[in-house]
């Protein structure tokens, strides 16, 4: 008995660490996850370009067209990005190895001259997040419109 008290605790000991780690992880793509969604709020191009976006992202923008980073930016210097409001939901992060999955919802308000402008637009989205280089990055978006108020 005292023996399966004492490896339980070493069990207990040992499995610690690993759960800080992942805890870790997990805040700094969340903090990363807001940091893209209020840099596009704001049209804050540097964030994005230089700090978040990789230089190989690929996406399947809501408007079903597979798309590049360099679509994305030349789009968003368009205005074609500009939202009046943009709050992001995380259902789940996954890590495998050095890549993070997200997958959640967002709420948008497009404005301009953006289909929908001015309506409450809900959609689904997907991140991977690369590890490279001692920093995270986004190298995939999926999102999908769900509804249309």
């Amino acid at each position: 008995m005292k023996h399966l008290l004492i490896l339980s605790i070493m069990l207990v000991a040992i499995d610690q660490p690993i759960v800080l780690c992942q805890d870790s992880r997990e805040g700094e793509i969340r903090r990363l996850e807001n940091l893209e969604r209020e840099s596009v709020l704001k049209s804050d191009s540097a964030t994005l370009f230089d700090k978040i976006w990789s230089p190989n992202m690929v996406i399947n923008t809501p408007a079903n067209v597979i798309g590049t980073v360099e679509g994305t930016k030349a789009h968003f210097r368009s205005g074609g990005l500009a939202y009046a409001s943009f709050e992001r939901t995380i259902e789940k992060i996954t890590f495998n190895d050095n890549v993070a999955i997200v997958m959640g919802g967002e709420v948008i308000k497009p404005q301009g001259t953006q289909p929908n402008a001015g309506k409450i637009v809900t959609r689904r989205f997907t991140h991977v997040w690369l590890y490279n280089n001692n920093s995270w990055s986004i190298i995939g978006r999926q999102a999908t419109i769900i509804k249309v108020e």
